[in-house]
């Protein structure tokens, strides 16, 4: 969950670094370092903090050289300090290495060095360049040698990028279990974590596959399997531009996602219309599991729904970080459903791999072109929702509602159970839910006044039934995140078993009621709250005077088909956490203790 940059080519190295670690930030922002080979051997700055803290830093020094690595840290062992911060040095001072991940066995492995060795951090990465130092030695400078010897002797989940003063024109790179990817350009290198790193630089990407290594250097890539055998493989082109990840005049890059939603579902309408998803003997397919964390969980319970509805086969899902320690019983007749925006979920990947092993057809849902999840699954539905930086997934999740929705269409149609009529109504009712999700955008302002009406002291839960459901728990995550207030996604119908304690005058209910079957009982639970003090605020359809005559605030969305109504309910729901937060003076683009990624368990 750590961010990683490398470069190494005719530029001066900071420069790029500094860059590279601004775009990675959502990725961990408790530290960040930079070190730069400058033919003496290395300089190094780093700092607790943000990256701000660390251009301070660097502002008052020079750090000249053509080759360097940086990191901004999400702590995992270790407390947020400067000793605790990446870059991590060996003993004789010629290797320097950043990581990402986690080492399992890293108390073990500092038993086995601390006789020899002398460290200085409480992180588990220390143990990777005192490693790397003795094997260097045992195999008389073969650095790419030892860096291959310690991924032997490393178990857990890790990225990470090594340089040596012996060799002060490349990069040693590896990858088990944790994102990397690696950019070309003309006579210059690039490596990092996540590709709105490189778009300034280079669109040309090769992502380094499962236990692979390479060195970069100004010269290109070698890259190699874990053994140091040759391998060679094409670049990848990547579609997204750096403007993409850039905030166009909004005050965050999360405002800047919500807004960028009409455009990024319109472009998803019309790539799965071209392109749909393809299934493995459809008739034979007896149940669907599907395995997500996070918001894609949510997103889940949208297909579920969907998918049950339109193809007629019984749906789990499941959170893939509970789901890939229990005895599911994956088989050749469940398909299995991957939800994962940057392809790289732990858990999520986890569980894919226990699904292929027991012979279940996996379909994955995923935002990244060559992250690990489209090799580990049969079929892959790219979503085309762009760079997300904001850690709160705002546009990434109603593209994943949008394929969510387009796999039960289509495994409906492959069913026979969806007739060509309604499978040609729904497509039609896709194509108007941009110009919808615009419409609720031109009213912000209404929101925000809401906003302001549930200042200091309000808690929140949201309640919803059907497929709005996922619509709750998406809010009530999103106003957790990025304010830090207590929130809960509740099932409406579960009030009277429980939550309905927590309602009084200082509690916001907020009731997804938009048209479809569960409207009325909707208005029932509302009422139920409205007996016990408790403040309505609806998401309700316009013009619907039922909810609106028992609601104290009304949020509208534009009609529409009950299983698209997901995308456009929860629209409005970022926009109050957003303010929210805004208004509590939160971090929003940035909220505390989280990041972007989650690459570990």
């Amino acid at each position: 969950m750590c961010g990683i940059v490398g470069y190494a080519g005719r530029r001066q190295a900071l420069a790029v670094l500094l860059d590279g670690l601004r775009r990675l930030e959502y990725r961990g922002y408790d530290s960040a370092g930079v070190v730069v080979q400058n033919g003496h051997g290395f300089a190094f700055e780093k700092r607790p903090g943000k990256v701000e803290a660390l251009e301070a830093g660097v502002r008052r020094r020079a750090l000249p050289g053509r080759v360097g690595l940086g990191h901004t840290r999400w702590a995992t062992h270790g407390g947020v300090t400067a000793l605790n911060a990446h870059p991590h040095i060996s003993c004789d001072r010629r290797i320097a290495v950043v990581h990402n991940g986690i080492i399992e066995n890293h108390a073990e492995l500092r038993g086995e060095l601390e006789s020899s060795h002398a460290f200085l951090s409480g992180t588990d990465t220390e143990v990777i360049p005192h490693l790397i130092e003795q094997l260097y030695q045992e195999t008389g400078g073969d650095i790419l040698r030892a860096v291959s010897l310690a991924i032997d002797r490393l178990r857990g989940a890790f990225a990470i990028g090594v340089i040596h003063s012996d060799h002060p024109t490349c990069i040693s790179v590896a990858r088990v279990n944790c994102p990397m990817v690696l950019g070309i350009g003309e006579g210059e290198t690039f490596m990092a974590s996540d590709i709105p790193a490189l778009l300034p630089f280079t669109r040309r990407i090769l992502p380094l596959e499962e236990k692979e290594i390479a060195s970069i250097s100004s010269d290109g890539i070698r890259l190699f399997d874990t053994h140091l055998h040759p391998k060679s493989r094409r670049p990848l082109t990547v579609s997204w531009h750096a403007e993409a990840a850039a905030k166009n005049g909004h005050p965050h890059y999360m405002l800047q996602e919500i807004h960028a939603q009409p455009a990024v579902l319109a472009e998803e309408v019309e790539a799965l219309a071209a392109d749909p998803p393809k299934f493995r003997r459809p008739r034979d397919i007896d149940r669907v599991t599907i395995v997500a964390c996070g918001s894609a969980f949510h997103a889940g319970l949208v297909a579920k729904v969907a998918i049950e509805e339109l193809a007629r086969i019984p749906v789990v899902v499941e959170p893939a970080s509970e789901l890939r320690h229990g005895d599911h019983p994956f088989g050749p007749e469940t398909l299995t459903l991957a939800i994962s925006q940057s392809g790289e979920t732990a858990d999520t990947l986890a569980t894919v791999r226990a699904a292929r092993e027991a012979g279940s057809p996996v379909l994955a849902i995923t935002n990244v072109r060559g992250s690990t999840i489209t090799r580990e699954a049969e079929e892959v539905l790219y979503m085309h929702a762009g760079p997300e930086v904001a850690v709160a997934a705002t546009k990434t999740y109603t593209s994943q509602v949008m394929n969510a929705i387009f796999v039960a269409m289509h495994l409906g149609r492959a069913r026979h159970t969806l007739t060509e009529d309604r499978f040609d109504a729904l497509l039609a009712e896709a194509r108007r839910i941009p110009a919808s999700v615009e419409w609720i955008l031109n009213r912000d302002t209404l929101i925000q006044n809401c906003a302001r009406k549930f200042q200091e002291g309000y808690g929140f839960m949201f309640i919803g039934r059907r497929t709005n459901l996922a619509t709750a728990c998406e809010a009530a995550l999103k106003m957790k995140e990025i304010t830090y207030l207590p929130a809960e996604g509740l099932g409406a119908g579960e009030m009277k078993h429980g939550p309905l304690a927590l309602v009084d005058d200082r509690m916001v209910c907020v009731a997804i009621a938009p048209k479809g079957r569960s409207t009325d009982k909707m208005v029932s639970n509302i009422e139920e709250v409205r007996a016990r003090g408790g403040r309505i605020l609806a998401v309700a359809t316009d013009g619907d005077a039922a909810v609106a005559g028992v609601s104290d605030h009304v949020l509208e969305i534009p009609e529409c088909d009950e299983l698209f109504s997901p995308a456009l309910a929860i629209v409005p729901l970022q926009l109050l956490a957003y303010f929210r937060a805004v208004a509590l003076g939160r971090d929003v683009d940035r909220p505390r203790n989280l990041a972007k990624s989650v690459t570990v368990e």
